[in-house]
């Protein structure tokens, strides 16, 4: 035999009625204003470990972008001191160019061996160029200036290379080995650019005729070498800031896709969610109006349960 159907049955499924239209109301409330659909672990399980793991894979792309662009600004550093060690370069050929030619008095020739010597200064404080408070050219000892001023042109640094990670288990060198054109200077005899450009100043002062010969012949062969050298390895720094940046383009496409897939997963639809919103607060006001109509219990009904 079936039981009578009581007004406290019909209170209790009014309410229950009420309060689920509020829990939805509630739902759509959280998720408007977090933006998100997943705002618990067991609302997807699976939808929660995916945006894990993809938030994993943004931060790790976060941590190469920024190794990539502190390498581009490296090269970039390195790049702009050996244009003007080129420049410089070049002014010392003009200069040797016109000490050559044999007009020239011995007080001229010994005023360009002064600019020249003052210009293989120019050219140490280059290679001493830092970048972001370490020099680019001493190696790892990047807090050791390469070259000191004045007369001593040994190489302080060390050759071993200098690398930024581009990506999981890859590395670039940005590390740019210049003293392999500029040598240690002249007391070395290595007949790289410093020694060569010490050999011409002191050929410059000395003005005889042997050293007058040394400029138009030997040194200008030997100030030329060293220029290619330098161009070679001007392109070597080019190239390596050529693949960072393709490095960069990589890894901000990956970034995109990978926000895409983050936001797919995780994010919530805000048109049809505010649509759901809506739907919900009408009905949760509707059935707050039915339920007053309904759930009018006298005290005799109370009394009768």
């Amino acid at each position: 035999m079936l039981g009578r159907i009581t007004p406290s049955m019909i209170s209790s499924s009014t309410l229950n009625d009420i309060n689920s239209a509020l829990a939805s109301l509630e739902r759509s409330s959280a998720e408007l204003s977090s933006g998100k659909k997943i705002l618990e672990p067991s609302d997807d399980p699976y939808g929660t470990s995916r945006a894990i793991d993809l938030q994993s894979q943004l931060d790790g792309l976060t941590s190469y972008t920024s190794s990539v662009q502190d390498g581009i600004a490296w090269t970039q550093a390195a790049t702009g001191a050996m244009g003007n060690i080129s420049d410089i370069t070049q002014r010392v050929r003009e200069l040797l160019l016109q000490a050559a030619n044999g007009t020239l008095n011995a007080g001229d020739l010994n005023s360009i061996g002064v600019e020249v010597t003052q210009l293989t200064e120019a050219v140490k404080q280059d290679a001493n160029t830092q970048y972001a408070g370490q020099f680019v050219f001493s190696g790892t000892l990047t807090t050791t200036a390469p070259y000191r001023s004045g007369p001593e042109d040994e190489f302080q640094g060390n050759t071993e290379s200098v690398s930024r990670a581009i990506g999981p288990g890859t590395t670039l060198e940005v590390s740019t080995n210049l003293s392999s054109v500029l040598g240690n200077g002249g007391g070395s005899g290595d007949g790289k650019l410093l020694d060569v450009l010490r050999t011409i100043a002191q050929h410059l002062t000395e003005g005889t005729p042997a050293s007058r010969a040394e400029l138009a012949s030997t040194d200008l062969k030997n100030l030329d070498t060293n220029m290619e050298a330098l161009i070679s390895l001007q392109a070597n720094t080019g190239s390596a800031t050529a693949q960072l940046r393709n490095a960069a383009t990589r890894i901000e496409t990956l970034e995109g896709a990978l926000s895409r897939a983050l936001s797919n997963t995780r994010d919530a639809d805000i048109a049809q969610v505010s649509i759901a919103y809506s739907n919900e607060q009408a009905a949760y006001t509707a059935a707050l109006r039915s339920g007053a109509n309904i759930v009018q219990e006298s005290l005799l009904n109370f009394l009768r349960e």
